[in-house]
């Protein structure tokens, strides 16, 4: 697939906007896709960003202010705001009780729950659904007291999972 805007380089970011209910794509090459952000990050700063998600006009007392600076970069909470970027790796800790409540609103939870490539999605899904079946049918054979079946099928699950813990160790 081709750039979308000079044509001759393949693209290797893809955007997607929604805007009004309707989805645009729009996929770029390295080179347009830095013109891009350069042209996004003038229309529309981070730090407006993320002044627009904070409650940055809200006044800080000036004891939680001192008390509220990087051990190691010295940045204060109060640049933190006006600029919208941490100084170092040492402030998300320094500024964790201010922090904490701006990421849940950005992300919409408190913790990262990573993220799975959508192949091995499926194919964990898959696994899932398979093992949850048999279970099923284990339970209806418990409950028909068919007891040689149940444990056909437990043996199944058995070798199944034994299977699953196989190729993940191997991954």
């Amino acid at each position: 697939m081709l750039c979308d805007i000079c044509g001759k380089n393949p693209a290797t970011v893809h955007l997607t906007e929604i805007v009004n209910e309707e989805m645009t794509e729009l996929h770029l090459c390295e080179t347009c896709a830095q013109a891009k952000s350069q042209q996004m990050e003038q229309q529309f700063g981070l730090s407006d960003l993320l002044a627009g998600m904070a409650d940055f006009d809200k006044p800080v007392s000036g004891e939680e202010t001192i008390s509220s600076q990087c051990p190691n970069c010295k940045l204060t909470y109060t640049d933190f705001k006006k600029i919208g970027r941490l100084g170092c790796g040492e402030c998300y800790t320094a500024f964790r009780k201010y922090l904490g409540p701006l990421l849940k609103r950005i992300h919409g939870s408190g913790e990262h729950a990573g993220k799975v490539p959508i192949k091995l999605a499926k194919t964990i899904s898959r696994k899932k659904a398979g093992t949850e079946e048999l279970r099923l049918k284990l339970q209806k054979a418990i409950e028909t007291e068919a007891f040689e079946e149940a444990a056909r099928i437990r043996d199944q699950i058995k070798e199944l999972e034994k299977k699953q813990q196989d190729e993940n160790a191997a991954e």
